[in-house]
């Protein structure tokens, strides 16, 4: 049986309350054209140059479902665990907003193209399975832009009809730390799959936050309120953090909480009430008369299974199994598929160990410092390959390594060249060690006296003026092998 995270709990006057949270993920589809139209998908392209009739709702113009989207769909619902549906069907959600200009947005109800499945996270106190009530497939809107004219609302339409996979978890969440996890989780799954590059920042992966509180004990859910389009994962948790604490308020004073649908602010570290919540027959709900209901064989769904990568559970399972790496290690690495990839290919030539520790020691600390992803390291896994080796077969310290690292780190330059151009190489020839080890016993009689009646502590002294006698480029190991034979 998994282990359980801590619960998130809030008191207030000895009452113990919890909180209830499920996430609806709206992630982008990777695909080239849009859902049911063959415009691009390109992020960043002018004001409303990627958005054919079809996408501007001319009348006449019938949606054409995208082949690829479906795939995409059906692939994620396979990295999910969930059933995959040999038929759903594509509705109409209608209701009106000025960057919709169908008056419709084309979606799916009670029939998606993926049903029940699960994630697994990996939290502190162990392991916690997340269900997945449902994935449906789904045009995007447009944007309405509010601060270029002072005057009135553009919109930009390059988004109209952009494919969505709107990912419904069951309300399993019980604390921001596991929406935490759990975003990480699902967009590590898909950015392997290839079906989301999960980028945040440009609006391919936002979730609208389910929240509700009950007392610590009771079964039955809360009223919920629904955080609407929060797009990073800090805001997330933000939003749920007040909301949770704003509704015990409520409670707590005699109130009621009302199902409505809220914004965060994140300026102002609230959330406030945008409308009250929606039921779906508020949105009229029928089957698109211009879309025949979707209908996939059981071949077209084995043959996406074979083409199935090798995800971040299995690779986590690999890597513990093959390299002999902790749970802890594995989980850092498999978290993200380039970090992955960058890892295996610096083990390829490289010690295991060593490896583990540069890439999630220093290289992770250098790209948190530049706030750089890992596919734009400034350092390549080959060059890091070929530090590591030069650690270990002697021919630089640890300590050398980490000057020849920060030079390389000003622009993927070859640690070989960098240790012959600054005469960096390690001093192992065991002669010249003793000769260097002599002068210094010779040169402190009064500390060899001390430490040969008992003060062994000295012995970090007898290292340390070597190392500097030798401009840090001794052996380190040699240097303790010598002096322990000389001082006895």
């Amino acid at each position: 049986m998994s282990k359980k995270q801590s619960d998130y709990i809030i008191t207030r006057n000895q009452n113990s309350y919890e909180v209830v949270i499920g996430l609806e993920v709206h992630a982008q589809v990777l695909s080239d054209s849009k859902l049911f139209s063959s415009s691009p998908t390109k992020f960043g392209a002018e004001p409303n140059t990627q958005v054919s009739l079809v996408d501007a709702a001319f009348p006449g113009m019938l949606p054409v479902i995208n082949e690829f989207c479906i795939k995409q769909a059906v692939k994620t619902g396979v990295g999910l665990n969930a059933k995959i549906n040999k038929r759903s069907i594509f509705d109409r959600k209608n209701y009106f907003y000025a960057d919709l200009p169908q008056g419709y947005q084309i979606s799916q109800y009670k029939d998606p193209i993926v049903g029940e499945g699960s994630v697994v996270l990996d939290l502190v106190a162990g392991e916690k399975t997340i269900g997945i009530e449902r994935l449906h497939l789904e045009q995007d809107a447009g944007k309405s832009i509010h601060d270029i004219d002072p005057q009135n609302t553009l919109v930009d339409l390059n988004r109209s009809g952009v494919a969505l996979m709107e990912i419904v978890s069951k309300p399993d969440l019980r604390s921001p730390d596991e929406v935490n996890a759990y975003i990480k989780k699902l967009r590590s799954i898909m950015r392997y799959l290839g079906t989301c590059d999960g980028n945040m920042q440009e609006g391919s992966l936002r979730a609208d936050v389910n929240v509700s509180v009950r007392k610590k004990g009771e079964k039955k859910f809360g009223t919920r309120c629904e955080i609407k389009n929060v797009n990073s994962i800090k805001f997330m948790q933000m939003a749920i953090e007040y909301e949770a604490n704003r509704q015990v308020d409520v409670i707590e004073e005699g109130g009621s909480i009302d199902q409505e649908t809220r914004l965060f602010d994140t300026k102002k570290n609230e959330t406030r009430s945008m409308r009250s919540k929606e039921d779906a027959h508020d949105y009229r709900y029928f089957p698109d008369p211009d879309l025949l209901p979707l209908e996939i064989s059981d071949d077209f769904i084995n043959n996406i299974k074979k083409s199935i990568p090798e995800l971040p559970d299995e690779k986590k399972k690999r890597f513990i199994e093959k390299f002999n790496l902790s749970a802890y290690e594995a989980n850092i690495l498999i978290s993200d598929i380039e970090t992955s990839k960058y890892f295996e290919e610096v083990i390829k030539s490289s010690d295991v160990k060593l490896s583990t520790n540069w890439i999630t020691g220093e290289l992770f600390a250098l790209l948190n410092d530049k706030n750089l992803e890992i596919s734009k390291s400034p350092i390549s896994a080959k060059n890091l390959s070929k530090l590591i080796n030069l650690i270990k077969d002697g021919t630089i310290s640890g300590k050398i390594a980490k000057s020849v690292f920060e030079i390389m780190a000003t622009g993927d330059k070859n640690p070989i060249d960098i240790v012959k151009e600054k005469g960096l190489k390690q001093q192992s020839d065991p002669k010249e060690l003793e000769k260097l080890i002599d002068k210094v016993i010779n040169g402190n009689p009064d500390k060899v006296k001390e430490y040969k009646s008992g003060k062994e502590k000295l012995f970090g002294f007898f290292v340390g003026q070597a190392m500097k006698a030798s401009g840090g480029k001794a052996n380190p190991q040699l240097i303790n092998d010598i002096l322990k034979n000389k001082l006895k």
